[in-house]
């Protein structure tokens, strides 16, 4: 791995540690609003963010979720199937908003696994947990589009890894 690519997933990481850090109460309940999920987007520009964002998202249910055991199988997990479908799906997918929308469902849709983790953890009711946990993820997704997209003209994310 390149030193560019390197650094800039470190700091992809980083970021996504700090901000969960800033929103725990919002971010570890059965309706999530875990505002770094917006850098699930970054695989839209650049597919090297996988790394980043993985790391990223380990660590932050390690040092802050209160359920650090389901979180690292379900949650870790749920981010690597999510980001490789977008990945697999954004060869066929021209536009950068139509790939942003298509990885807003599917990170939307693939919270049946946290469902299965806070049903596992706290015995919630499965469709209940999956209909508001991927409420959350779709708000923050959604929101994350054109905040993801004005920082990129501004950084241009293809070249920061």
């Amino acid at each position: 791995m390149k030193v560019k690519t390197l650094v800039g997933n470190g700091i992809v990481a980083a970021l996504y540690i700090a901000v969960s850090f800033v929103i725990q109460p919002i971010a570890y309940i059965n309706i999530q609003f875990r505002i770094p999920e917006m850098f699930n987007h970054l695989v839209i520009f650049n597919k090297k963010y996988i790394f980043g964002i993985v790391i990223g998202v380990f660590l932050a249910n390690l040092f802050f979720s209160p359920m650090a055991a389901y979180d690292l199988v379900f949650g870790v997990g749920q981010s690597i199937i999510s980001l490789l479908i977008t990945i697999a799906t954004g060869k066929f997918i021209k536009g950068l908003w139509a790939r942003m929308a298509v990885n807003t469902v599917v990170f939307s849709f693939t919270m049946f696994l946290i469902a299965i983790e806070l049903h596992l953890a706290f015995n919630l009711p499965f469709l209940l947990g999956w209909l508001t946990t991927a409420i959350g993820e779709f708000v923050v997704m959604a929101i994350g589009m054109p905040v993801m997209y004005v920082i990129n003209k501004r950084v241009d994310f293809k070249r920061f890894v």
